[in-house]
């Protein structure tokens, strides 16, 4: 029993059956022992002492009902010799006593080979099932660590098991994969494949399709192709996935003749001509849309409704192309068409719809659509109100943003920071401080995180305002919060106390946007540049566009019309034809200066 916890082979059963064998030759020797005394004339005795014995219950029950399921026979041998004696009187032959001795061994004997070769099968059993169970387990906790992107761990468990000899499985290596992918780690994912030709398991499909997506998200269109040419050298034919990931990122690259004659190989295929082709073929047709090729998309969507069965997607994809390229007639023809065929649109139907409608603005028609959203049995979503409220607010209708945005609320959907901030700079932009104040306090309320562009949005209306106080207070309120003002906060700032007056405040602003780090623009220096004209620093803006032409800013027209216009006003003409010469050298220099 030492050996075998020394061993490691401590189970219970194991245990178990070691004290069975010893409790065995106990009995053998207790047996031995009765044969001697009997030859030695001490029959009485021994008979005594044998019932003493199994009074004192040496060999225990556990032991007797082992030896009734593995000797039951040899046990009743043992009963019936002794019962024998019992009756044989004083008549003794010691011949006889030796050869039922030798009989009492090598039953024995017999008995103790059949209960260890049962300990062996039940041992190479339980091992069995247990190197199963920790396969399984294995692979479990692989794949685990997998997903939750722990590969160093995966990775060194596997090696773990090869040294042992086992190797994962086909499914186990494509999870490893897909997360060395995700990882972006294309490099090493190529080696495990080409470890599995190697050393096994041999990859599948599944495999293939992996790296082949993941060199085609990073933009490696060439390597994907090269890996796909490889797939034949092993036997692996391409299915419907494989053909769609290689026709996407093709068209997605701009690449849409090659993409087609990747389409002629598919359609080759007898295999491929049903659900697998309308995919592969509406990419296609997005691809050519996104370029503009309208002829050869529309002719592909000819042979989409001879050879396959037309389904929503493929509609939205032509509604959305039209839309893209500004065609909203056919967009909306197409649109008529899918519901008279049957098909009902969904919600990414008609936010396309609505998206070119307002980029068109278009507004009435998108409202309209938006309106029969919920009577065709489609639910407007997060995206619709988003469309349509960013679209009123660049057309400057807040009142009717802001109704949109109250429907979410009543709808319980809490529109996320851009919604509040469109809103909230609509509001600024016209002057309405209070509405705007008032969309942030309910914005606080609901619990929605403000970041930079909600102050800035804030900020802006208050300069817009001449609240200069306040706006500095946002400020600091950012600051409180955790938020860092960014350029245009800053340059808010100082173009608010320019414009007010407050040069002094305009420069201490600019000095402590310096100091935390934050490179002017362009639009920094141009304020500063309109707040010392204002003043009347000429000396002092001349010297700030000597800075932006000294610091390498791409410089406009701007700065050079404030202080030209300044000195025409100051009737200086030799220094107001000074900075007109300067103007019209940078214009040589930069010929799509803005105006």
């Amino acid at each position: 029993m030492a050996c075998a916890i020394v061993c490691g082979e401590s189970s219970p059963s194991h245990i178990t059956l070691f004290r069975c064998l010893n409790r065995t030759l106990d009995s053998i020797k207790d047996n031995i022992a009765i044969i001697f005394a009997n030859i030695l004339g001490c029959q009485a005795n021994t008979d005594e002492n044998f019932r003493n014995c199994r009074s004192e219950d040496l060999v225990p029950s556990s032991f007797e009902e082992l030896l009734e399921k593995w000797g039951e026979d040899n046990h009743l041998i043992d009963q019936d010799w002794f019962s024998r004696k019992k009756n044989a009187g004083n008549d003794q032959d010691p011949q006889a006593e030796f050869n039922v001795l030798d009989t009492m061994l090598k039953d024995s004997l017999e008995r103790l080979k059949t209960m260890r070769e049962s300990i062996s099968v039940a041992k190479i059993g339980f091992l069995g099932c247990t190197l199963k169970a920790n396969y399984s387990e294995h692979m479990d906790i692989i794949r685990g660590l997998c997903i939750d992107g722990k590969l160093g761990s995966a990775f060194w468990l596997r090696r773990k098991m090869m040294k042992k000899g086992i190797i994962p499985d086909v499914s186990t290596h494509n999870y490893l994969l897909n997360g060395l992918c995700k990882a972006g780690n294309l490099e090493k994912a190529n080696f495990l494949i080409r470890e599995m030709l190697e050393m096994g398991p041999s990859p599948n499909c599944v495999t293939y399709n992996i790296v082949i997506k993941g060199y085609c998200l990073l933009d490696k269109v060439d390597k994907a192709l090269y890996l796909f040419s490889t797939m034949g050298n092993s036997d692996i034919r391409p299915n419907s996935i494989t053909w769609n990931i290689l026709v996407h990122a093709l068209c997605k690259k701009g690449l849409v003749e090659n993409a087609k004659k990747l389409l002629e190989e598919i359609l080759d295929d007898d295999d491929e001509k049903t659900d697998s082709g309308i995919i592969t073929l509406t990419t296609l047709m997005d691809g050519y849309l996104k370029s503009g090729n309208m002829v050869q998309a529309l002719s592909l969507w000819v042979d989409i409704q001879r050879n396959t069965q037309v389904d929503v997607i493929a509609y939205n994809v032509l509604i959305c192309g039209f839309c893209l390229s500004q065609q909203m007639n056919l967009a909306y023809g197409y649109f008529c068409e899918m519901t008279k065929r049957g098909l009902h649109p969904d919600v990414f139907t008609c936010n396309t719809l609505i998206s070119g409608l307002c980029k068109e603005r278009k507004f009435e028609e998108a409202c309209y659509i938006h309106g029969i959203m919920p009577r065709m049995g489609i639910t407007p979503d997060k995206v619709s109100y988003k469309i349509i409220i960013q679209g009123l607010c660049i057309q400057g209708d807040v009142v009717k943003a802001h109704e949109f945005l109250l429907i979410m609320l009543e709808k319980s959907m809490v529109p996320e920071p851009l919604i509040w901030n469109c809103i909230i700079d609509c509001y600024g932009r016209y002057g309405d401080l209070s509405n705007a104040v008032s969309v942030k306090d309910q914005m606080f309320a609901l619990g929605v995180q403000p970041n930079v562009y909600t102050y800035n949005a804030l900020i802006h209306a208050q300069v817009k305002g001449g609240n200069i106080i306040d706006a500095l207070t946002l400020e600091k309120e950012m600051l409180l919060s955790g938020l860092f003002p960014d350029v245009v906060t800053y340059n808010m700032l100082i173009g608010g106390a320019c414009n007010s007056g407050h040069l002094e405040f305009a420069i201490e602003v600019y000095h402590k946007m310096l100091k935390i780090g934050l490179d002017p623009d362009i639009y920094t220096y141009t304020e500063l540049i309109r707040g010392n004209c204002k003043r009347g620093n000429v000396k002092e803006a001349e010297n700030v566009l000597a800075k932006i032409q000294a610091s390498g800013l791409p410089i406009d027209d701007v700065p050079f019309q404030i202080l030209f216009k300044k000195y025409c006003k100051m009737r200086e003409p030799d220094k107001a034809s000074g900075i007109y010469e300067k103007w019209l050298a940078r214009r040589n220099e930069l010929p799509s200066l803005r105006t």
